[in-house]
């Protein structure tokens, strides 16, 4: 079923999310699916989605196109906390390669922690999610430490949202810098991203002005957040990770929750067959000079290289100097030096 909402519920509602749902069993359904027991911070990874459950109707009409340069837009609702979100940077950022020059994908944030004023899906506190990310960490391949539910919690999701709307601002292309920033700062660097002097070091890195990413982040950003989250209400967003492909003329496709590869290349040549994918250069050091940081998944996903040769790759070119290597708990990423 779709969900549809309007804004005063949605902010009930997205506190008992399920598409970041780590263990299904914590989604209990009645028969005819009425009831639904759920918490944003769980992932399933079965659907690959922090769903949000509890909202029946019709999914919404409105629609955005593309630019007049491309023929595809794909309107991406995610949130900087939602894990399987991070699970699918590796489709992602493929897509992006050879897919770059007929795409554009926008990114809208879903707002998936509110705050802690709930208690569901066996989730009652910060420390009952650390053990949950260390499990999708594993699923994904991709390396959390749920330590950060320990040490020091988010409060919500929701300063991160509109900082990152605030990035938008300010220049798209850094904005997106931004968001890979303060996800690695809190997947793998146990980083506090709802603090705003957390936030401001990750725009410092990325080359933000912070002084004028504070302005909007305490102004208009919250303005452009809201107008996210109505959007998705417009849009009937079930959860996240959710991307709806669109052409010029309205023609649309949706993939709800991570998912292989092969679902959203169909999803593009199903509106679009003309579309022919580019080759690119798969060598490690134009991947790193593309993307300023790689998982071994994501290096073995663009490189072609099977898994484990691409650990042995990337840790020999660490050894070099090459490249510097960030080790968690759950797995390692690597960086051009700088």
């Amino acid at each position: 079923m779709i969900l549809k909402i309007n804004f005063i519920t949605i902010l009930i509602s997205l506190s008992s999310i399920t598409a970041c749902q780590g263990q299904s069993k914590s989604k209990d359904m009645s028969n005819d699916n009425d009831t639904i027991k759920a918490n944003p911070l769980l992932c399933d990874p079965e659907t690959g989605m922090c769903e949000l459950p509890l909202n029946e109707g019709q999914e919404g009409m409105k629609v955005t196109v593309p630019s007049k340069d491309k023929k595809i837009k794909v309107v991406y609702f995610t949130d900087p906390i939602c894990s399987s979100c991070w699970g699918i940077e590796p489709q992602l950022r493929k897509l992006k390669l050879e897919y770059g020059k007929y795409i554009e994908i926008e990114y809208r944030m879903g707002g998936l922690l509110p705050d802690w004023s709930y208690n569901s899906g066996g989730i009652s506190q910060p420390s009952d999610v650390a053990s949950h990310w260390d499990e999708v960490s594993i699923h994904y391949d991709m390396p959390i430490d749920g330590d950060v539910w320990l040490e020091d919690p988010l409060d919500s999701s929701y300063p991160p949202s509109i900082a990152f709307k605030a990035a938008q601002m300010q220049n798209e292309e850094k904005a997106l810098l931004f968001m890979r920033e303060i996800r690695e700062m809190v997947f793998l660097k146990k980083i506090n991203i709802a603090k705003w002097e957390n936030l401001a070091k990750a725009a410092e890195n990325v080359g933000l002005n912070v002084e004028q990413l504070k302005i909007d982040f305490e102004g208009k950003a919250k303005t452009l957040f809201e107008e996210d989250l109505n959007l998705s209400q417009e849009y009937g967003v079930r959860g996240f990770p959710t991307l709806y492909f669109i052409d010029s003329t309205g023609n649309k496709e949706t993939i709800y929750g991570s998912q292989q590869y092969a679902f959203y290349e169909t999803a593009i040549l199903k509106i679009d067959n003309s579309i022919k994918k580019r080759e690119y250069n798969k060598d490690w050091k134009a991947l790193f000079q593309k993307f300023e940081s790689l998982t071994a998944n994501e290096f073995s996903f663009l490189s072609g290289n099977p898994r484990k040769e691409s650990e042995d790759i990337l840790n020999k070119l660490s050894d070099k100097g090459d490249l510097k290597k960030i080790t968690t708990k759950n797995g390692s990423i690597w960086m051009l030096q700088k």
